[in-house]
């Protein structure tokens, strides 16, 4: 089974909408107001689709509306049955900031076909395509997967790009990438876009090595799937994540989770952005209209590619 094509425009326009919203507090110093204005033209948009959505990767309980919450239903309720994998805004930092790389996220599947990963930490390993199937092995090391990845790749140590999210939790981790003398890309935050460096025509890195959100994991192995990359995770959790997990159906706390775990059959996946980034340019306020870019994925029919596209003001946000 795949999904009907004619969903693309429709799910394009939802994280283009929000992305909208998202860019009026471009620098205005409020991750709140930023992140509700990408929520709710999101919700809206969804809301008008024939379909039975439901949230399975999303912003947090219930409780914690207006975000889209795990377990929401979104759409008209009749129409086919999917998984929503949801981020309003990636980057609401960046966007109160006025930085780069804030975008707007959703990823689609047919009904079970992603990983309900509770809101926690995720260890992440994440690689390109054209290489062995399962190279990489959290528990290897940092050493054993760099020069698995060096060999596999055909290249020396020293030149393997490493992107990883700079943090303390990290430390040891880059001491023993510094060691190695591989070259280290830091990003501050936004582990989606770190993650899908490690793909496309020219990757600016050759792994993604890093602690971050579990349910940004299971978005980019939404994204990687498209193009044959690689992804291993595993759950960060405390007691009371634990419960929360228990309560989605992981019963295992220390599994080693990959992509096929994470993803299963056919996916859309659309980012638009908010401020310009490695993956896509930001929204451009044109004076009566909005010009907004989106990186589109369509794994069952191979579509991998950039649009843009020109809402008029007046009629689109009367």
């Amino acid at each position: 089974m795949s999904i009907d094509n004619k969903f693309l425009e429709l799910f394009i326009k939802v994280t283009e909408k929000a992305a909208i919203g998202a860019s009026k507090f471009i620098g205005k110093k409020d991750k709140i107001a930023a992140d509700k204005a990408a929520v709710d033209p999101m919700r809206k948009e969804l809301n008008k689709i024939k379909m039975e959505g439901k949230v399975v990767i999303g912003e947090g309980e219930m409780d914690d509306a207006p975000m889209l919450y795990i377990g929401e239903k979104l759409g008209t309720l009749n129409g086919p049955k999917f998984d929503i994998a949801v981020d309003p805004l990636e980057g609401t930092k960046f966007t109160a900031n006025g930085q780069d790389n804030a975008f707007s996220v959703l990823a689609i599947s047919e009904k079970g076909g992603f990983l309900s990963a509770p809101d926690t930490y995720m260890e992440k390993i994440a690689i390109g395509s054209n290489l062995p199937k399962n190279l990489m092995d959290i528990d290897n090391g940092v050493e054993k997967n760099i020069k698995l990845l060096a060999d596999a790749k055909n290249k020396k140590i020293s030149e393997i790009n490493v992107c990883v999210l700079k943090r303390s939790r990290h430390d040891n981790i880059i001491k023993e990438l510094t060691k190695m003398n591989v070259k280290i890309n830091y990003i501050t935050d936004g582990d989606i876009a770190g993650a899908l460096s490690v793909v496309g025509n020219k990757p600016k890195n050759d792994i993604y090595y890093s602690t971050g959100g579990g349910p940004e994991g299971v978005i980019v192995a939404a994204a990687l799937s498209c193009f044959g990359g690689q992804i291993q995770g595993r759950l960060v959790l405390d007691h009371e994540e634990k419960l929360r997990a228990k309560k989605l159906g992981i019963s295992d706390f220390n599994r080693k989770y990959n992509i096929d775990d994470m993803v299963k059959g056919d996916v859309i996946f659309c980012a638009s952005g908010v401020t310009s980034g490695d993956l896509v340019d930001g929204v451009k306020d044109q004076g009566n209209k909005y010009k907004v870019s989106t990186f589109v994925l369509h794994k069952s029919q191979n579509i991998i590619k950039t649009i843009t596209n020109i809402y008029n003001k007046w009629t689109h946000f009367p």
